[in-house]
């Protein structure tokens, strides 16, 4: 059954739904796009749910914060994947390997991620509230490139090389949005390890 028959289904038999922010992301995002972001509410998001909106608030808070799911748990799993880093492992490297580590998906959660970037990268509502999100996480990149090389995580090099990583990660998600064959981990790593290697040889 898809996604979007479960969610039918739930509908008419009123039954309440077990809930957590993967199940109702996934019930968001298919709602955004069957019907668009802005036309889709709280109300029809929680009916298809099978929750009150007091639970909905529980994990999200707001209608913007859906296609994200649990963000939160993820950056304290990249700042937890960081803090085991070895000492002597290049801050380049120790940077790549974070990055795919944040973007490994079960293989069934694959299509709802893309549907999920889809719309983040794409709908005006949601890329103008992403820049919170990407704030965060570049927060923890800078945090620990700071620690690495001994400045504040708010100076330029640590802000620069957070914000190198972030531009790295979303030419990936672009190429994988556009080539459905593709592997998203693959054009991560290829993404950090080319343009590392053109920078460090010079253009041309």
């Amino acid at each position: 059954m898809s996604e979007a028959e479960r969610i039918e289904t739930a509908r008419r038999s009123g039954r309440a739904r077990a809930t957590t922010h993967g199940e109702l992301s996934h019930i968001g995002v298919t709602l955004f796009l069957e019907r668009g972001f802005d036309e889709t509410t709280i109300d029809e998001i929680v009916a298809a749910a099978g929750i009150g909106r007091r639970t909905f608030f529980r994990y999200f808070a707001s209608k913007n914060d859906l296609p994200w799911g649990d963000f939160d748990r993820l950056l304290s799993s990249m700042r937890a994947y960081l803090d085991t880093v070895p000492a002597d492992v290049p801050l380049r490297e120790a940077l790549r390997r974070a990055v795919i580590d944040f973007n490994r998906y079960p293989a069934d959660e694959l299509p709802y991620h893309r549907q999920r970037m889809q719309l983040l990268l794409n709908v005006p509502t949601l890329v103008a509230h992403s820049t919170l999100r990407y704030a965060a996480w570049r927060d923890v990149l800078a945090e620990f490139v700071g620690a690495r090389l001994h400045e504040p995580a708010d100076s330029i090099e640590p802000q620069a090389i957070a914000w190198v990583c972030l531009g790295l990660s979303l030419a990936a998600y672009e190429q994988w949005l556009a080539r459905p064959e593709a592997d998203l981990l693959a054009l991560i790593d290829e993404a950090f390890v080319k343009v590392g290697e053109r920078l460090r040889d010079g253009a041309g």
